[in-house]
């Protein structure tokens, strides 16, 4: 099995290489999907051994630019601030050998720890298991033919890759992979945790209702 990792970035300059690096040691390709940051992100991400290509911002079209690049027979859609543990290209290949599973996640944690970032985690964790909801941040993989079949993520401002996981969850069976990890960086919720679960409740309540992406944008503050 081919896989390409595919990472959007916009302002990763500082991290990039590290991240590219990274994604590497998992795929047979890398992929950076940069939305022309104005900071040098692209320059350093290609330095550093990926391929990169230009995709207006937002995670949505740029993911699906990334696929569009892509050779591999998987995708691993890799956020800029997210490291896998060790296992992670193995634990993908034993879950798509069955032909009936279509994708799938890892078990997430944020860093640095502590009692907020192990409450986020537990709660991503249930939630999981119990509703198979889950995000990009938990590093999702999926077959290149089941992502073009779905019409990839879209020109969605937020949300992209929650309505990209309830139709992968309709397509067929996922895996979760909890023995390998998604370590993610707690940077969002680390000085405001009480606001951001708010704000997280708020925005996947009225989008549930209908409320259109880019309202619910509005909401949802830039961290970079």
């Amino acid at each position: 099995m081919r896989l390409s990792v595919v990472i959007p970035t916009w302002c990763e300059a500082e991290t990039v290489a590290a991240c590219v690096a990274h994604a590497r040691g998992i795929g047979d390709e890398v992929i950076v999907a940069d939305a022309c940051s104005p900071d040098g992100t692209a320059r350093r991400a290609s330095a550093a051994g990926a391929q990169v290509v230009e995709a207006p911002r937002g995670r949505g079209p740029q993911l699906d630019a990334g696929a569009s690049a892509a050779r591999g027979d998987a995708l691993l859609l890799l956020h800029a601030d997210t490291r896998l543990t060790a296992g992670a290209r193995e634990a993908i290949e034993h879950a798509l050998r069955d032909p009936a599973t279509v994708g799938g996640n890892f078990r997430l944690r944020f860093e640095p720890a502590g009692p907020w970032a192990s409450l986020f985690a537990a709660a991503n964790d249930l939630r999981r298991r119990a509703l198979g909801i889950y995000y990009g941040d938990s590093a999702i993989f999926v077959r290149r033919e089941v992502h073009a079949a779905l019409g990839g993520f879209g020109d969605h401002p937020l949300m992209e890759d929650y309505a990209f996981v309830r139709r992968l969850e309709q397509t067929g069976r996922t895996a979760y992979v909890t023995h390998v990890e998604a370590l993610s960086s707690a940077r969002r919720f680390a000085d405001a945790p009480l606001r951001t679960l708010a704000v997280w409740a708020l925005v996947q309540g009225l989008y549930e209702v209908g409320v259109p992406t880019p309202w619910l944008a509005r909401l949802y503050t830039d961290i970079r």
